[in-house]
């Protein structure tokens, strides 16, 4: 079964940066399109960007465009969110998520069927 691990989320200050990393093991990343999601507390989950398998596709939500960045290197197995100018409503658990519908990518919940565990961004001075 397709694993994926995130990492690198933290405390940063308003305007700051970061950069996530979702891992995905046990099956090569190129079968897979990749989306990230987010979650704050009381709100349902959110698309905020997603890439397609060799990168051809990519889409980000309204909030984050101009601001976030998504990359994939298939080599390490690997897929980033780069997060500059990082707000307060910034702060929630992201997650990444995986479908073998890798020629198109989504911001739906629903049109993936392997996530992570998540990790914890916080946005706060």
């Amino acid at each position: 079964q397709l694993q994926l691990v995130e990492s690198g989320g933290e405390l940063v200050q308003p305007g700051g940066s970061l950069r996530l990393s979702c891992v995905v093991s046990r099956f090569t990343l190129d079968y897979y399109a990749i989306g990230w999601f987010r979650q704050a507390p009381g709100k349902e989950r959110e698309g905020v960007s997603c890439i397609s398998s060799r990168a051809g596709i990519i889409m980000y939500a309204d909030s984050v465009k101009g601001r976030f960045t998504i990359s994939r290197d298939n080599a390490k197995n690997t897929v980033y969110l780069q997060m500059n100018s990082l707000k307060p409503e910034d702060a929630a658990v992201y997650y990444c998520a995986a479908s073998i519908r890798r020629s198109e990518c989504s911001l739906v919940l629903s049109w993936y069927n392997s996530w992570g565990q998540g990790t914890q961004v916080t946005v706060s001075s």
